[in-house]
Order: C-alpha cells, then sequence, then structure tokens
C-alpha cells in the first residue's frame, strides 16, 4: 500500500494540473482530507505531510479525533462535511472551525446561538443537492439564495459558500457547472462567498475545471474504505 505522504503528494500534484489545465493559478484550489473512517494515526500521518484540512462526516468520531490530536489542534482546521442534527449543534459548535453541510435554517441558528464568544466566527457552507436526488441532504438550487441571505445576517458565523455531491456520471460535469453558476449568482448579489466546495478522489478534475476552490479527497490520499 502507498504511504500517506506519497498519495498526499500525487493528489496535490493533481489538483496543481487540473488548476493549469483550466487556466487557473496552480494554488487555486485547497485541499480537504477527507479522513472519515480512518484513524487519529492516519490523520496524524497525513499532517506530518502537510495536510492541514481536515473533513469529519460523522460528529462523534470527529470529535473523537479532534480530542485525539489535541497537540495539533491550533494548526489543524476541522471541518464539518456530513448531516447535523439539532441536538449536536453544540457540540459541533464548540469543536469545529467550519460546517460545510447546513441546509436548515434551524440548525444555522442554533450553531450561531452556541459558538462559544472567545471563537472565532464559524465557517458555514451551504449544501446544496443539486442532482435533486432523494437519497441526499442539501438545499435545492432554488432554495439556496433565502437561506444564504438569513445565514450572513447571522452573528457568530461566516457564511463562506457552497458545497455539493454532483451525481456521478456523464452528467456530473454539467452539475458542477451549475453550481459554479449558483455560486457566482449569489456573489452578484453581494453576498461575500469565497468558497465553492466540489469535486472528490473520482472528479476533481471535472469540478476544477468548472470552478471548484475547494477539493474533498480521502480515498486517494488514504486508501478505500
Amino acid at each position: 500500500m502507498m504511504a500517506i505522504s506519497d498519495s498526499l503528494q500525487i493528489t496535490k500534484t493533481r489538483i496543481a494540473a487540473a488548476c493549469v489545465a483550466a487556466g487557473r493559478p496552480p494554488n487555486a484550489v485547497q485541499l480537504l482530507v477527507v479522513s472519515k473512517t480512518f484513524p487519529g494515526s492516519a490523520v496524524r500521518e497525513a499532517f506530518a505531510a502537510g495536510a492541514r484540512a481536515f473533513g469529519e462526516n460523522y460528529v462523534q468520531e470527529g470529535l473523537a479525533k479532534v480530542e485525539e490530536l489535541a497537540d495539533l489542534r491550533r494548526q489543524i482546521e476541522w471541518h464539518l462535511i456530513g448531516p447535523l442534527q439539532s441536538n449536536k449543534t453544540k457540540l459541533v459548535a464548540e469543536a469545529f472551525d467550519w460546517v460545510d453541510s447546513v441546509d436548515r435554517l434551524k440548525i444555522a441558528q442554533r450553531l450561531s446561538e452556541q459558538r462559544p464568544a472567545d471563537l472565532p466566527p464559524l465557517n458555514i457552507c451551504l449544501q446544496v443537492n443539486i442532482s435533486a436526488e432523494a437519497s441526499k441532504s442539501g438545499l435545492l438550487p432554488d432554495e439556496v439564495a433565502t437561506l444564504a441571505r438569513q445565514v450572513a445576517t447571522l452573528p457568530r458565523l461566516k457564511l463562506r459558500g457552497l458545497m455539493a455531491i454532483p451525481e456521478p456520471g456523464p452528467g456530473a460535469l454539467a452539475q458542477h457547472q451549475a453550481m459554479a453558476a449558483l455560486f457566482e449568482s449569489l456573489k452578484a448579489e453581494g453576498l461575500p462567498l469565497d468558497t465553492l466546495s466540489l469535486g472528490m478522489s473520482a472528479d476533481l478534475e471535472d469540478a476544477i475545471q468548472a470552478g471548484s476552490t475547494m477539493v474533498r479527497v480521502g480515498s486517494a490520499i488514504f486508501g478505500a474504505r
């Protein structure tokens, strides 16, 4: 099995090459390393190889890793990228730096109320169900603007952008492009967004071509789950 450090470097090279192919600067896209289901030791290894942003799908698993890697806390940026239930918002507001999967005003309001005053504002992305799949969480595209305006007014939060998981297949590029158009339309309204989280191990090139500013990669770095 390839070392995590080697896989991480290969992934970074892929991202840089995709940026150049899209006519963008090679450092235009941030890598979010998806560490769900992998142990804290794997996160520590990726950190030693240069990774600094990590995404977790499950609140309890993520909290356990935040605690296990407390010695690295000031240097790691922790993202919750999975669904968030109301009864867990306080734990997340206290422990994470980003919540990339907000799709309800109630969740955003609770995060705002429960974010400790001594921490920086919690970074928020709205999750969009761009493929309108019944099995996926997220807002439908025509619901995004209203929630974005509401979240942007909440204290202790900083609305950063949008996140989506397009349906794999021949229509994926069009979905990436639709997400980029939605992102740009919100910016044109005056919302100060800077993050479009699109693309994973299999489709990061298409995502970057469309305009993604953050790709979420797990299996290409850590191996199959």
